[in-house]
């Protein structure tokens, strides 16, 4: 079920006491009493998983699992799966020119795709209070993947004509994919760039904002926004080509400071972020959560396009009692205020 985006960004800006949106999916997988294998594998579970959320926590919006892996497996990447922790890409497939050259195209259904696409569209017609984002990786994120992190940074001052082949067959399917989640309902993507955050800024533009960038041109409308995610330290310094992207709503981690983002950042693109993954919601406890969480609001509640997150995706074993006192931070910070 289709919402009005426009107007739910519209209202994220103007509204005094914000929704939290933390980046939160694996953890469903307790309240269902599974593994992460069976979640990846089920449409009916992530979407399932997804409902069970929204009905725990006032989330801002529903967000689909982020799984990194999925776009690199696709492309013929070995993942490695675990019961209890998000899947990773196992060595690499594009070591050279030729390789790159011969790289293929996924179609849309390839892999689990079509699993988590069906997710999308079942969870859009289960969750009707909020709007519903599907979860992609980034171009230079794939990339990375598809030629193995460590040398693609090498392959960037090296090998450039590659990495730019790789890229915009990494861009290609992208908004294939996204579109296909936008036909089924979604009302917005999460594109998660984080390896981009480790470049310097005139790398960044180039390797990674302008692909994001034209992503972005291809797939948004006014009932259908991008989400940008950036985990890296080096986001404050890229700032400018990460807000030229286009995307509506910038996602930061606890890597960085959120004022730092904030005061360069314009007032109408919401800024989310950056309570720490597994220092506090995996390995915290609900008192150092609740402590966290009025700090970070207290230093950025000035600011009205701040909303207060997560810093990256919430590891799938996570207590759900810091899950709980995350949002119950959020909830006495704002009767404090008042």
């Amino acid at each position: 079920m289709k919402k009005d985006v426009k107007k739910w960004l519209k209202d994220m800006l103007s509204d005094k006491e914000k929704k939290a949106m933390p980046i939160l999916s694996f953890p469903c997988i307790s309240l269902m009493n599974i593994d992460v294998k069976e979640l990846i594998s089920s449409a009916d579970l992530q979407a399932e998983g997804m409902r069970l959320i929204t009905e725990r926590e006032p989330t801002a919006a529903s967000v689909s699992l982020m799984d990194l892996s999925l776009e690199a497996e696709c492309f013929g990447s070995e993942i490695r799966v675990s019961k209890d922790e998000v899947p990773t890409v196992v060595g690499s497939v594009v070591s050279s020119e030729a390789e790159a050259e011969a790289l293929q195209v996924p179609e849309i259904g390839a892999g689990r795709t079509s699993i988590y696409i069906e997710a999308i569209q079942k969870a859009s017609q289960m969750i009707t209070d909020r709007p519903v984002f599907a979860g992609v990786i980034g171009p230079f994120s794939l990339s990375g993947r598809l030629m193995d992190v460590t040398r693609t940074m090498l392959f960037c001052y090296d090998e450039p004509d590659m990495v730019h082949m790789v890229l915009a067959k990494a861009t290609e399917f992208l908004i294939k994919y996204i579109n296909a989640y936008k036909e089924v309902g979604a009302d917005g993507v999460l594109i998660a760039e984080p390896l981009a955050g480790l470049l310097s800024p005139s790398l960044a533009k180039e390797f990674s904002a302008d692909y994001v960038k034209t992503i972005v041109s291809a797939v948004a409308d006014d009932d259908f926004i991008v989400l940008y995610h950036n985990c890296g330290n080096g986001t404050p310094q890229q700032i400018d080509s990460i807000v030229d992207t286009g995307a509506s709503v910038l996602h930061f981690g606890n890597s960085v400071s959120m004022t730092d983002i904030l005061e360069k950042v314009p007032e109408n693109i919401l800024v989310m972020g950056n309570i720490d993954p597994a220092g506090e919601f995996r390995n915290g406890t609900p008192e150092s959560i609740n402590k966290a969480v009025k700090e970070l609001m207290k230093k950025c509640s000035k600011y009205n396009n701040f909303v207060i997150s997560s810093g990256c995706d919430i590891p799938p074993m996570s207590p759900w009692e810091n899950i709980d006192a995350f949002f119950k931070a959020v909830d006495e910070f704002y009767k404090e205020m008042r």
